[in-house]
């Protein structure tokens, strides 16, 4: 019985192997290779050192006796090792908005002017709507995608050591690391680098420019976050036990009351030589709080996460439309 065999071509070795990645994807890919290597390395690494962290953190507290035991009643030692390692990861993570603003947004267009870039691509078989289209996706997949899984992590590790954790969920360490609101600063800043590339059109000038403006509108955010809900009004008796509902809650101010509901600044009558007689003739027999409720954390974060990815929007638009129109 006879076989057909093929006879090597001996022009097969010498072939040049196919790329997976093609086109625009491929140019994104090798022109941003050092973003995306040093993203990989932070999601990679921020994961791994979250995890450890939190393990190590559970392990203290479960040795120490919580949840068995209130974590007030823990030694010290243990709820500031816990307390100092979490603040260490919102520290870093906190960096990651203006890092993705400064390295990635500001130079993504500015460099490709500056260098040329822009005109070579576009003198290929590429529109420069498409180009800017795969360089502004590129950039915003980065930032969703580490922020969004370092994020992830980082509200995993909070929830599981909330007690212990010294700062409430209205602060910065907690409010701006954890989902949604890093993601939504990541994008904002992002989107603001671009923009600032594109009026600017110098790579490194746009960095400088997009690092204060980042740093002005992060103090901004900080401003309105408390004024993204109405805080909650709630009475007790003076130096009485705190209602259940002010568990976890985020105290906004603090006031003294009468039993008809008439409120008095907290320092009514403290420095005053008969306090008690004082605050019987006012009628003072309440401590009078404002608060933002436990239940309130996700609408204030959706919220301020909208806002920001809203402003974003904007600035992108702005971009794109600037873009397509200056001379390359």
């Amino acid at each position: 019985m006879s076989t057909l065999t093929r006879t090597p071509d001996p022009q097969d070795d010498t072939r040049t192997p196919r790329r997976r990645l093609r086109g625009l994807a491929w140019l994104m890919v090798r022109q941003h290779r050092a973003a995306l290597i040093a993203c990989a390395a932070a999601i990679l690494i921020g994961v791994l050192w979250m995890i450890h962290e939190r393990s190590v953190a559970l392990d203290s507290l479960h040795a120490a006796g919580w949840p068995a035991k209130p974590v007030d009643t823990l030694a010290g030692d243990t709820r500031h090792r816990v307390d100092n390692a979490f603040a260490d990861a919102a520290r870093y993570l906190g960096y990651l908005p203006v890092l993705f603003g400064v390295f990635v947004g500001a130079p993504l267009l500015a460099s490709d002017h500056e260098h040329g870039t822009a005109r070579l691509v576009c003198t290929q078989s590429v529109t420069r709507l498409r180009w800017l289209l795969w360089k502004a996706g590129f950039a915003l997949t980065l930032a969703v995608v580490t922020t969004g899984v370092l994020g992830g992590v980082f509200t995993w590790w909070w929830r599981s050591v909330r007690p212990a954790v010294s700062s409430t969920w209205l602060d910065g360490t907690v409010f701006d690391n954890s989902l949604p609101v890093l993601t939504a600063l990541a994008v904002f800043t992002t989107c603001l680098g671009i923009l600032v590339g594109v009026l600017v059109r110098r790579a490194v000038a746009a960095m400088v420019v997009t690092f204060f403006t980042s740093a002005a509108a992060l103090l901004v955010a900080d401003y309105v976050k408390p004024r993204l809900a109405t805080p909650r009004r709630v009475a007790f008796p003076l130096n009485g036990e705190h209602p259940a509902v002010l568990a976890h809650a985020v105290q906004v101010d603090t006031w003294v009351g009468t039993a008809s509901g008439k409120v008095y600044g907290w320092g009514t009558c403290v420095s005053d030589a008969a306090e008690n007689a004082c605050r019987a003739r006012l009628g003072i027999v309440n401590s009078v709080w404002d608060y933002f409720g436990d239940d309130q954390m996700a609408a204030i974060q959706w919220t301020a996460a909208g806002l920001l990815l809203g402003a974003g929007a904007l600035m992108m638009a702005l971009a794109m439309w600037r873009a397509r129109r200056q001379a390359l």
